[in-house]
C-alpha cells in the first residue's frame, strides 16, 4: 500500500481532523500493535510542527518499554514512578508539560526536549482497565502544546487503540 501524507491546512482543530483521517486510514485493517504505532510516529512527526520526538512506550506489566518512534535515541525503560510518561501511566491521564524542566522527576532523555505531551493508552475492561503504554510527543519548544492539540492527540491516540482491535 501505498500513502502520501495530505499537508494540512485550515484551523488547528481542521488539522487535526485531517490528521486523524489520514490516521485512521493509515491504521485501516491493520492490528499489529508495532507496526501501527511505527506508522503513527511518522505521520504526526512529519505532520506537525515543532516536535522533535514522537513515539511510543508500551507497558511490560512492570515499567514503560521504548516501541517505534521518530527523533533521537530514547531512553530504553521508564519506571512508572519517574517522568512525563510514567505519571500518564500511573495517573491514566494526559500530562502536558509547558517546562519539563519544572516537572519533579523529568528524564531527559533529549537535553533539547522543553515540553511534553503524553497520552497514556488504556483499554477499559469490565474489571477495571489495562495499560497498554503511551502516547509520548516532545517539542524544543516551550509550552509547545495547548489544549486543542491535547484533544487532537488523544484522539489519535484512541484510534490507534481501537486499531488493536480486530473487527
Amino acid at each position: 500500500m501505498s500513502f502520501a501524507s495530505i499537508p494540512l491546512t485550515g484551523s488547528k482543530p481542521e488539522q487535526y481532523a485531517q490528521l486523524l483521517a489520514q490516521a485512521e486510514a493509515l491504521l485501516d485493517g491493520e492490528t499489529d500493535r508495532i507496526a501501527n504505532a511505527a506508522n503513527l510516529s511518522a505521520l504526526v512527526y512529519h505532520a506537525l510542527p515543532d516536535l522533535n520526538w514522537v513515539g511510543f512506550y508500551f507497558y511490560d506489566g512492570t515499567e514503560l518499554v521504548v516501541g517505534p518512534f521518530q527523533g533521537l535515541p530514547a531512553c530504553v525503560r521508564i519506571p512508572l514512578d519517574k517522568g512525563v510518561c510514567g505519571a500518564a501511566a500511573r495517573t491514566r491521564t494526559t500530562q502536558r508539560v509547558a517546562d519539563v524542566h519544572a516537572f519533579p522527576g523529568h528524564i531527559a532523555c533529549d537535553s533539547a526536549s522543553r515540553s511534553e505531551l503524553v497520552v497514556p493508552l488504556v483499554v477499559p475492561l469490565a474489571e477495571g482497565d489495562a495499560l497498554v503504554g503511551v502516547f509520548d510527543l516532545d517539542s524544543p519548544v516551550p509550552d509547545r502544546f495547548d489544549v486543542e492539540d491535547q484533544a487532537g492527540l488523544e484522539a489519535i491516540a484512541a484510534a490507534f487503540l481501537r486499531s488493536l482491535r480486530p473487527a
